[in-house]
């Protein structure tokens, strides 16, 4: 079983917050709410949008009960101490009731929940937890469950951008929201849970910090990844990973080799050809050979790399699967090696790949 909230290891910041008023208004004005983890991403503007896109994705194939319920089980999985709490809290606020809640946390049999519900629980999980990834017959499944493919979509979409965000809060050990915790927990928070299904209403209308209209296939295809990217035509999502992608291979913070790299490697420690084949194109066009990216793989080193670099390989190896305590200390040795900027990318990429890589298990 997954951890509960007190049983996660949880360091000291490793990334210092950084002030931003314009930034600051810039996320009130698209919904949004500053949080611990926008203070920490604010100097990386690639990754200060995708945060902003990730926290304000509203979904339009499935529920918001099932967006709650996946992210809580999704940042359980992972044992992300920072969302963890925050979307228990937030569910507390919705009008979830404590019983609920813990069951869902010990993935007890619930009586609450329909077949259909059910599967999206274990769906969430497997994906989250990817040992190994689900491949196809899982999403099939969901289908016979009664979920039209393009909500599984959107499903494993949710669950990726969910990997992706928990990664960001476990890499720079992002202080929790304690301030949003005790309230929730406490006499405020019973008055709004009292509300529950008109705070649930509220919140399923709050405006998405991305508007724009489903991009075409065709433009989707297009940039890093965009095999990956074109399985989620139809979806406001796609537009979401599509920007994050382009911003972070754009970045010049870290070289491109390095970042196709590290999602080389997460690709290969989770076994997908798809995710590895789009890694190698984008290696091809920095001149290594299928010969020099397979060496590289299995030995987490190259000759073109400056050790900084090399550390990085082992370092995103490690954010595949991780000891939350571990691998924040793994990161914080990296601050004092290549600095806060660097590994505020190196952050921001190793989430990247790791969402990126289990969304390419609806290309299976």
């Amino acid at each position: 079983m997954a951890q509960l909230l007190g049983e996660i290891q949880w360091g000291e910041p490793i990334l210092q917050p950084v002030a931003d008023p314009p930034w600051e208004a810039e996320i009130k004005r698209r919904g949004g709410r500053m949080s611990e983890v926008d203070r920490r991403v604010t100097p990386n503007g690639w990754l200060r949008e995708a945060c902003l896109q990730v926290t304000t994705y509203r979904p339009t194939q499935i529920s918001q009960r099932l967006t709650n319920i996946g992210m809580l089980v999704t940042s359980q999985e992972n044992a992300c101490r920072y969302c963890y709490g925050a979307n228990r809290a937030y569910m507390k606020i919705l009008g979830y009731s404590e019983s609920f809640i813990s069951q869902l946390e010990r993935d007890a049999h619930m009586a609450e929940l329909d077949d259909m519900e059910r599967g999206f629980v274990a769906f969430c999980r497997n994906l989250a937890r990817s040992r190994p990834r689900p491949a196809k017959a899982d999403r099939e499944a969901l289908i016979k469950l009664g979920y039209a493919p393009l909500a599984v979509n959107e499903i494993a979409f949710l669950i990726s951008l969910g990997c992706f965000y928990n990664r960001i809060s476990i890499l720079s050990a992002c202080p929790p929201e304690h301030g949003f915790e005790r309230m929730a927990n406490g006499f405020m928070g019973r008055m709004m849970g009292f509300a529950g299904p008109l705070m649930r209403a509220m919140a399923a209308r709050r405006p998405s910090a991305s508007d724009a209209r489903p991009l075409d296939a065709i433009v989707l295809a297009e940039g890093a990844f965009g095999h990956v990217v074109s399985s989620l035509a139809g979806l406001q999502g796609a537009s979401v990973m599509k920007t994050a992608l382009d911003g972070a291979f754009a970045s010049a913070v870290l070289p491109l080799r390095i970042k196709a790299l590290m999602f080389a490697v997460v690709g290969r420690t989770l076994g997908c050809s798809h995710s590895e084949g789009g890694a190698r194109k984008l290696l091809a066009k920095e001149g290594f050979d299928d010969a020099e990216i397979d060496a590289t793989l299995a030995t987490l080193d190259s000759s073109r790399l400056a050790r900084d670099e090399s550390r990085l390989l082992s370092w995103v190896r490690d954010t595949v699967y991780y000891q939350t305590g571990a691998i924040q200390n793994q990161t914080r040795a990296l601050v004092a090696i290549i600095g806060e900027a660097a590994v505020l990318e190196a952050i921001g990429v190793a989430a990247l790949a790791n969402g990126t890589v289990r969304l390419a298990m609806l290309l299976e």
